[in-house]
């Protein structure tokens, strides 16, 4: 993502965006994981167009694909077969959503009291999440599983029926390819790169960053609805598995060098 943007103040903002812009002059090539993120530094007047190339992050797909919905992991988490749950897989710190997420949580669990949300991740706001979700009375409608191993994602991914990502600050979150490859739809904020994995009502819903009452209309959507999620997943899956394979990413890196280099 952007080492400047609209979550920071005006004199960070300075600094980094003259620091881009010198480094950008002595930049042959850009390579950037989104096309929103090209047009940022365009706008920001570092580099020129034909200075950039989208190349998606790739990541090992099959364990992703093979995710599955395992009853005894839901249950060592202490979620019952009758729980939708949606999940959160990110770090426990500022702009990433998860106080937007609890802000909504009364309302929600109000309104679908089989709903409960599984939080992957750590961080320095582990404890001030955990403490408002007491606050909240909603100790027990909040999962914190902490920071775990990588291979432990795909599974963490199958327990969970949909994914919500509300940070407001990404390049092009991982997280979202990850979970459509699972076959979980997702609920995004509309923030640099999201709007290219999760396509309007094809693979999940976008939402603007700070909207909570449509965040919570899309994920009360989600949550009453399995046909939606199973159509949307689907759909994502096949979204993922055509575009975001290790093998394409390093393929494409390749052609890009050869490129650039063409007396090596």
């Amino acid at each position: 993502g952007p080492s400047f943007g609209p979550f920071q103040g005006p004199l960070a903002n300075a600094l980094f965006l003259r620091a881009e812009r010198v480094a950008g002059r002595c930049t042959t090539h850009f390579v950037s994981v989104a096309h929103a993120l090209t047009r940022q530094y365009l706008a920001a007047g570092i580099g020129h167009p034909a200075q950039y190339t989208r190349i998606l992050s790739g990541f090992p797909l099959d364990p992703f694909l093979r995710a599955r919905n395992d009853p005894e992991l839901r249950r060592s988490l202490g979620l019952a077969p009758e729980h939708v749950v949606a999940g959160v897989l990110a770090r426990l710190c500022p702009l990433k959503g998860h106080e937007d997420l609890l802000a909504m949580g009364p309302d929600l669990v109000r309104a679908c009291p089989s709903l409960r949300f599984l939080l992957v991740g750590d961080g320095p706001w582990r404890s001030r999440l955990q403490e408002r979700a007491r606050t909240l009375g909603l100790s027990d409608r909040f999962v914190f599983a902490g920071l775990v191993p990588p291979e432990r994602v795909p599974a963490l991914l199958g327990a969970m029926d949909f994914l919500v990502h509300l940070s407001r600050r990404e390049g092009l979150a991982r997280s979202l390819s990850q979970a459509l490859c699972a076959g979980r739809p997702v609920v995004a904020c509309d923030c640099d790169g999201a709007s290219e994995v999760c396509l309007e009502g094809e693979t999940g819903f976008l939402v603007q960053p700070g909207n909570l009452s449509q965040c919570a209309e899309r994920i009360l959507r989600l949550a009453r609805d399995p046909d939606l999620r199973l159509r949307l997943g689907r759909n994502g899956r096949e979204l993922v598995r055509q575009r975001f394979s290790v093998e394409t990413m390093l393929e494409e890196l390749r052609a890009l060098y050869r490129r650039l280099t063409p007396e090596c």
